[in-house]
């Protein structure tokens, strides 16, 4: 049965204990949580994906380099008291001042010690369609899979037929998220072009009802492969991104 997840970021406790009532209120569909990990903001993803529980499955976002290889899993007790067992993880970014330290662990091996120390925990991985060519993020997703991953949680797309195009290259046993976001001023766009080298069709249009749309159309293209979907409310009220379509 397909899933359908909101992506929250724990800015502050009480913003997220807010956007959680919210997304209760007036997104009725939606049963699992994920929660972006960001070393500026004092809550972490896994004390966030805290506030979900019970209501919601709780999948916090696992930076695989603030995982100390001679060190515990930091977030082990927090999974095991609250019922997480699904976490994602990311590789994830230096901080601009380094004020925090990072170790030289990518991805891969995150996956494989989550496998190694915490086996009844499913581990998801992450899909980026436009950091390289498609050829070799299959080869990367590929390596993913063989660490442990039982899937992946996608960057946002905003191309159907970017998003067909992989769904092709993914083995059918794995599960997988797609991903969407609110786009809604050219600067958000330019942003996405910029930082992240998104695709966006010639169609696009930054408004609510270009992005309602596309939010309808990829949670109905997850829902015919019997997959899932998430959605990031960006600068974006969630009942009016997301209200009548989840």
């Amino acid at each position: 049965m397909s899933r359908i997840s909101v992506e929250l970021v724990p800015r502050s406790r009480s913003g997220l204990r807010a956007e959680l009532e919210a997304v209760a209120q007036y997104l009725p569909g939606v049963d699992t949580v994920n929660v972006v990990d960001l070393t500026r903001y004092s809550t972490r993803s896994w004390q966030g994906c805290a506030f979900a529980r019970p209501r919601y499955r709780a999948i916090p976002h696992i930076r695989a380099v603030d995982l100390d290889p001679d060190g515990p899993l930091a977030m082990v007790d927090a999974l095991a008291t609250f019922g997480i067992d699904e976490v994602l993880i990311v590789t994830g970014d230096a901080p601009a001042d380094m004020s925090a330290r990072v170790y030289d662990v990518d991805a891969v091996r995150a996956i494989r010690r989550f496998r190694r120390e915490l086996p009844h925990v499913r581990v998801y991985a992450g899909l980026d369609p436009y950091r390289q060519s498609l050829a070799r993020e299959r080869d990367y997703l590929e390596r993913k899979l063989e660490a442990g991953a039982c899937g992946f949680f996608t960057q946002p797309f905003f191309d159907l037929r970017l998003l067909a195009a992989y769904a092709d290259l993914i083995p059918q046993e794995a599960e997988v998220w797609w991903g969407a976001t609110s786009v809604l001023t050219l600067s958000s766009l330019n942003y996405w072009r910029a930082r992240n080298h998104a695709v966006f069709p010639r169609t696009f249009a930054p408004t609510l009802e270009w992005n309602r749309t596309f939010a309808a159309e990829l949670l109905a293209f997850a829902r015919e492969r019997r997959q899932h979907a998430y959605f990031m409310p960006v600068k974006a009220d969630a009942r009016a991104y997301l209200g009548g379509i989840v």
